[in-house]
């Protein structure tokens, strides 16, 4: 149990945090700013769920973000943490099959939605539109996360003294599900409500007129 009895520390006032590992980083850092994003990937997921009313997320969806909630705190202290050979402590890491359930919830709450015939503008009710915004979070934070891969790899380090560990790839894997997932989420979060509240397929520039956007019906 992690205990925080006081929030601020002032060790941060100089640019510097420390890592997992107890490492000091610049706080501009490609795998600070990774962890970062991922951060605000979370709080984005925590508003999603509190704009809701408790209409429009079934159980399942809501017991389902509660657990990647969690699972993103995981993946934030592994993109945290260089990899290394031996670490004195046993680390925390995102695993396969947090990745394998991520899998599975994108194939049961997409086999009930309506297969698209066209992308869809990101928008719909409050707490669709939110999942939209929740997606593309996610997908900043990966795309943070390969840009940290650039700058350390993927390797463990056999001395972190001199050499820095590289990325754990399975914290990426499993953003990059993630934001498929949301996508998912987000179509059955606008297919809750009425008929107002189904999405909006995107027209293309040369089939567009000046009629409203064509919604997806059920």
């Amino acid at each position: 149990m992690v205990t925080l009895s006081r929030i601020y520390t002032r060790t941060g006032d100089h640019g510097k945090t420390r890592l997992v590992d107890n490492s000091v980083a610049a706080k501009t850092d490609a795998r600070v700013e990774a962890y970062g994003l991922v951060d605000a990937a979370n709080a984005a997921i925590g508003l999603a769920l509190a704009l809701d009313d408790g209409t429009v997320l079934s159980p399942k969806i809501r017991s389902a973000l509660g657990v990647i909630q969690n699972e993103l705190f995981d993946v934030g202290a592994d993109l945290a943490n260089p990899l290394a050979t031996n670490p004195e402590w046993e680390p925390l890491r995102t695993v396969q099959p947090s990745i394998d359930r991520l899998e599975q919830w994108c194939d049961e709450f997409g086999d009930e939605l309506p297969t698209l015939r066209s992308f869809i503008l990101p928008g719909g009710n409050p707490v669709g539109a939110q999942l939209h915004v929740c997606r593309t979070a996610v997908r900043t934070a990966e795309r943070a996360a390969w840009r940290a891969v650039e700058s350390y790899g993927t390797q463990a380090s056999e001395d972190p003294k001199t050499t820095p560990g590289g990325v754990n790839e399975l914290a990426i894997g499993y953003l990059n599900r993630l934001s498929d997932l949301l996508f998912i989420l987000s179509r059955a979060a606008n297919r809750a409500g009425d008929e107002a509240s189904d999405e909006v397929l995107w027209v293309p520039g040369g089939e567009r007129n000046a009629e409203a956007p064509q919604r997806h019906h059920r």
